[in-house]
Order: C-alpha cells, then structure tokens, then sequence
C-alpha cells in the first residue's frame, strides 16, 4: 500500500461512518463508505481496495458476509473487523476465517490510524515471522497472518491452545512461536507425538513413574511433564490418546497436579499445555472416542491453520525459503526456483501441505543440475505426488462444490474464493466431474 491506498468502510452508524471517513480522507486515503451488505457488494463490483473495515452487525447481513465477499474478490487485501463490547468472541471467530484483526468500538482516531499504518506496511514488510529460539513461519496471505495476530494474543496469556488443521500445515511450527513469544520462554518447551507412542506406554511417558512401579523399574524417572516444569507441553496429535490417559490429561488442566505411575504422591504441574491434532474432536466426542470435559478444557482457544492449498500465493514465498534451508541441511548449493516452476509449484493441490512441499523440493536439490530448479525438472515429482493423490476427500469436494456455486459457476472467482490457481481448481473440477456445475446440473 501506499499513503493513497484505497479504504472500503463498511458500517451502518452514520456518525461513525463520517468519522472514519473524514478522519482516513484527511491523512490522504482514497475512502469509499458503504452503510451495509449490499452497498458493499456494490462497491466490491469493481474491487480496487487496499483495506476493508467491516462492523460485524449490519442492517442486512454481518460482516462475516463481508468478509466472504472480499475473501473471494480480493483474497489478498486486510479485512479488519468493528466490534462492539459482547462481540469479541465473534471477531475471533472471524479473524479464524480470514480478518487480520479487529478494532473496538468506540473507535479511538489514535487506534484507527496506528493500525491503518501497520497495515499500509504490510506488502512491504519481509513474509517472515520468527521469534528468538523458533524456527519461522514463511507467508503474508490473510488466513496465515489472521492464525498469527490469534497466536500472538493468546501467547502472552497462560490460556491453554488448541492447535487444529491439516497433516503438515505447521501447528509443531506454532507451538514454538507460541513457546517463545510467552512469558516461559526461558524454561523448557517438550514436545510429544501421541500418535507416535504406543498405548501400553504412554502413561509412563507422560508422567513418569516410581521406583519399583513395575518389573525393571529400577529406579525413579520423571515424564514429559516432569521435565516440562515451568515451560511448555506441547501434545501433538492429542486425538490419539486413549481415553484413561486423556482422563489423567484432564486432571492435569483441572487440578493442576499429576501423579507418577506407581506413586500415591500428587505432584505439581507448572506447565502450559498446547495441543494440536488434526482430527474432528468433536466428532469423536459424538462418538465416543474422546472425552467432552477434556475437549472443553482444550478448546479454550482454538487456532485453526489453514492448509496450503488455500494460501496458494504464498507457495513460491514458501518455496525459496525451503530450497535455502533444505540446501544448508544438505550442505548442497542453493538452486534458483524459476518462475515456471514457481507457477507449477503453485497449481498444485498439496494435500500432504507444507510437507509435501518440502519432500518434493528436497528431490528437487538432489537432482538438480545447472543452478536452476525449472519446472521441467520438478514435472515428474509432481506427478509422482498426484498419482499418490488420488482419492479426493468429501471435504475437499464439499469445498469445491460450495465455491462454484457462490460464484454462480464462474471458475477464476471460485479459484480466488479457495485461494487456489485457476488450474488446480480446473484439475479439481475434472476429478470431483464438476464440469457444468451448478450451471447445468446439479
């Protein structure tokens, strides 16, 4: 942006509308107002905004309406919610969809241009967030930046996270930020894959047990808590736990004590605890798998990360910083990613995520020759990755099926709404057999 950005306010109270108006107009911003849903639609006709403000209340509709709009018209652009006193919990909700932030009501000039600044900056600023002791997390797209700005909030508070979304789209990555931006970020961060332990032993990691616990306990050990005292837990994949330890896990976040397999003792538990899982906890708790006071007691404040294939612009960002990372592992020269391969990268659906990425990329360094990654060269990887890809998700058919129709068929503004390349909306549309849709059948 510039100091001549364009600013869309949204807002049906007219005293509050003008004063933005005029505040914003004075400092030099191109200001366009709109009292409601379809005024804004009207506006977003011809969408050549920089920075959206929308109230969440309006006459005929909420500024979630708004934000959908602009999340398929201007996928890149800043949407920032007005919040009154009681709606904040929305807001959240709403920055999970893909607001940058929100600004409370009544709106302080001094707030209002503080954060118009930050944003005006935001193109310009490197796509890179790392605090002192974590490794970055790479990308500007809104729905990346929005599970930021939540992470960033929570992380100075002692509430208990709960990291969801895909396999391989960073929530081991977030823990760490979370651990190292929180007032524990000197003591110890323990990370622990549930999915990775078997049953029969997962207790005993935990928690630790006494000497004499069981056969071949010689001697007293602590767990993962124990060795978590005063810094942070972070159990990944918290879905796999069976139910008696979820139970013990629960004790932990209610009494803040624990218990070592084999002792009488209740001990101390000065931990944060951070989950992540990427499996329907709800779900499961309908079904019996994990329990509902555990679930609760987690989802104090949720994080949802949103899979690359949604932040598709941010994959060449992504993928140079893999390449140099990957490369300095390797002890290999840095190839040059070009803008084919770059585009190439980008079509892709990613199912694997972040991961996947990174996979294909390491293959590409290993047999790169010439200094320069082409999209030749990474052709066949990618379809390697799309033979391994071939049996589509209902989720991701749903996803599809929801785009074409909100846009009344049209493929570019249904790629835009996904956040995905006209191509692998293209690719999607040929597997799901929605060709026509919902034009012609339905």
């Amino acid at each position: 942006m510039t100091p001549k950005a364009h600013i869309l306010i949204v807002e049906d109270r007219d005293a509050l509308r003008r004063l933005m108006h005029r505040a914003l107009s004075g400092e030099g911003y191109r200001v366009t107002a709109a009292a409601d849903v379809s005024e804004a639609k009207r506006c977003l006709a011809a969408p050549d905004f920089d920075l959206v403000f929308s109230d969440l209340k309006l006459p005929d509709g909420s500024g979630l309406d708004v934000l959908a709009l602009c999340r398929q018209v201007l996928p890149e652009v800043p949407v920032v919610m007005l919040t009154a006193f009681g709606t904040i919990t929305t807001a959240v909700e709403a920055m999970k969809l893909g607001a940058v932030d929100f600004l409370e009501k009544p709106v302080e000039l001094e707030d209002l241009f503080t954060m118009v600044e930050a944003l005006a900056q935001h193109r310009d600023l490197p796509p890179l967030f790392q605090p002192e002791g974590a490794p970055p997390v790479v990308g500007r797209h809104p729905q990346l930046m929005a599970a930021l700005r939540l992470l960033k909030k929570v992380a100075t508070t002692e509430s208990t996270v709960l990291l969801t979304g895909e396999s391989g789209t960073g929530k081991g990555l977030f823990a760490q930020c979370l651990h190292a931006i929180s007032p524990r970020r000197d003591q110890p961060f323990v990370a622990v894959n549930c999915a990775a332990i078997p049953e029969t032993l997962m207790e005993n990691e935990l928690f630790g047990h006494e000497k004499g616990a069981f056969t071949g306990a010689t001697r007293r050990q602590q767990g993962r808590f124990g060795l978590a005292q005063g810094g942070t837990i972070f159990l990944d994949e918290i879905g796999e736990l069976d139910l008696a330890v979820q139970g013990k896990v629960l004790r932990v976040l209610e009494d803040r004590t624990y218990e070592r397999v084999g002792g009488g003792r209740p001990l101390k538990a000065d931990v944060r605890i951070v989950a992540a899982t990427n499996r329907d906890l709800r779900g499961m708790v309908r079904g019996g798998e994990f329990r509902q006071d555990l679930f609760y007691r987690l989802d104090v404040f949720p994080i949802e990360l949103p899979p690359l294939r949604q932040r598709a612009t941010d994959i060449p960002l992504l993928a140079n910083h893999l390449l140099q990372s990957i490369a300095a592992r390797l002890k290999l020269p840095v190839p040059t990613l070009t803008t084919s391969a770059g585009e190439l990268l980008t079509a892709q659906g990613w199912p694997g995520n972040v991961r996947q990425l990174a996979n294909l990329l390491e293959r590409g360094i290993i047999l790169c020759e010439g200094g320069e990654l082409t999209a030749a060269d990474l052709q066949s990887f990618v379809e390697t990755s799309e033979q391994n890809d071939t049996t589509p998700t209902g989720g991701e058919e749903s996803q599809v099926r929801e785009a074409l129709l909100s846009s009344g068929g049209d493929k570019r503004q249904a790629a835009r709404a996904l956040g995905w390349s006209y191509s692998t909306l293209q690719r999607r549309v040929r597997r799901f057999d929605l060709e026509g849709f919902p034009k012609y059948r339905r």
